[in-house]
């Protein structure tokens, strides 16, 4: 369990008593499939504190407007997901911070748009890992940009695949940035290279938006 704390099993009755709910929602949770099946030891099931993450997740998620059904897809989702490790194979970040949400945070920060089409484009790109009961995004600037995008009415499926778009042009930019200070620049730190690039990036960036916004409509700037 998180934190270092002791790991406990419960029997039914002590779980659903844990969890705020009552046996025969339990019974019906692990009959749907929404939780994992319990340990057996003779005739006696015990659950775990995974369990009792999961059933405070189903809850969670059911005050803010998800249903069962689609609560389980979003748990087979997240189940198949990619973990930490895997998704962080080449190491953490170097400028980016990691943000650890458990689901329903999630749902708060994209409201109504957290489905399973949209988590599994995440998983894809990349943006989101698991790790046991949380999910981790990789990117606290690209969290708090989507939301900020999905609260002026952009879909999030929309950011998703914009950013998915957005991914293989700064692939490509990161190559010719590479290749040049590997071409030129090769007694210099790869460190150095970073702030450079970035103020190339976010200038001709800038250049572009003010050509484009400023064109009238229907027009495309001369030049393009």
């Amino acid at each position: 369990m998180a934190g270092g704390s002791e790991h406990r099993e419960y029997r039914m009755e002590e779980l659903a008593k844990e969890a705020g709910i009552s046996v025969r929602t339990l019974r019906f949770y692990r009959e749907r499939g929404l939780i994992q099946p319990p340990r057996r030891e003779g005739r006696i099931a015990w659950y775990d504190d995974h369990h009792l993450a999961r059933l405070r997740t189903i809850t969670g998620l059911l005050e803010r407007g998800h249903t069962l059904n689609g609560i389980a897809d979003l748990a087979a989702t997240f189940d198949s997901g990619r973990d930490v490790a895997e998704a962080f194979g080449l190491g953490e970040p170097t400028e980016e911070t990691p943000v650890r949400l458990t689901p329903e945070q999630l749902a708060d920060y994209f409201e109504g748009e957290v489905t399973p089409e949209n988590l599994a484009g995440a998983l894809d790109l990349g943006y989101v890992a698991t790790d046991g009961d949380e999910i981790v995004h990789i990117s606290r600037r690209l969290l708090e940009v989507s939301a900020q995008l999905v609260r002026a009415g952009v879909p999030l499926a929309t950011v998703l695949d914009s950013g998915r778009r957005v991914r293989e042009h700064a692939e490509s930019l990161a190559d010719l940035f590479v290749e040049v200070l590997l071409i030129h620049a090769s007694g210099a730190e790869p460190d150095q290279l970073r702030p450079l690039a970035r103020a190339v990036v976010d200038a001709e960036l800038s250049m572009a938006l003010d050509r484009k916004l400023r064109a009238p409509d229907g027009e495309t700037p001369a030049g393009d």
